[in-house]
């Protein structure tokens, strides 16, 4: 696991708080979470339920992230990106993130992940490659709508979120297969 934090390469913000009822910080994420896509036993690619509160005021949009930055790649792995949630929401349910998103909050859409999907991947680091992190950041934004389109790439909408981020929550889980 890298010592590295995916946000020391830019300004620090603003922060609050995130909370799930099926992730902790620090802990790893339980089995129904990990990936069904990489063969892994008994995955199911359910994404966490997330809550979040503290937003700073002016706050008209959030987008949620979910990234990997010990993935055994130059550039990670994004497992998840949900962008235009309304400031009036503060809660994702358990499961939002289904490749059909009807849990989504209305005008909100999800990017495709890195296994080209439009929807959350659990996850699943390489057997024997050790714990990885998985940064789970709901972002405070300036904006309605951040103006990127379903076919953008994650880190494309992590530029564009770069401009408009008035404050960030963060959670990180781990993962490991032996």
């Amino acid at each position: 696991m890298s010592g590295n934090d995916p946000f020391d390469r830019i300004p620090p913000t603003a922060a609050f708080t995130v909370t799930s009822t099926t992730a902790a910080d620090g802990e790893p994420w339980p089995a129904p979470q990990y990936s069904g896509a990489f063969d892994v036993p008994g995955g199911e690619d359910i994404s966490p339920q997330l809550s979040w509160s503290g937003a700073p005021e002016g706050t008209k949009s959030f987008a949620v992230t979910v990234y990997d930055p010990d993935a055994p790649t130059q550039s990670g792995f994004w497992h998840w990106a949900v962008v235009n949630i309304p400031a009036s929401v503060t809660e994702l349910p358990e499961g939002a993130g289904t490749a059909s998103g009807e849990l989504l909050p209305t005008g909100a859409f999800q990017l495709r992940n890195d296994a080209g999907t439009a929807q959350f991947v659990g996850a699943a680091p390489p057997s024997g490659h050790g714990p990885h992190r998985y940064f789970i950041t709901v972002h405070a934004l300036d904006v309605e709508d951040l103006g990127v389109g379903a076919d953008a790439s994650p880190a494309f909408l992590g530029f564009n979120i770069f401009f408009h981020t008035l404050a960030r929550a963060v959670m990180v889980p781990t993962g490991e297969i032996a």
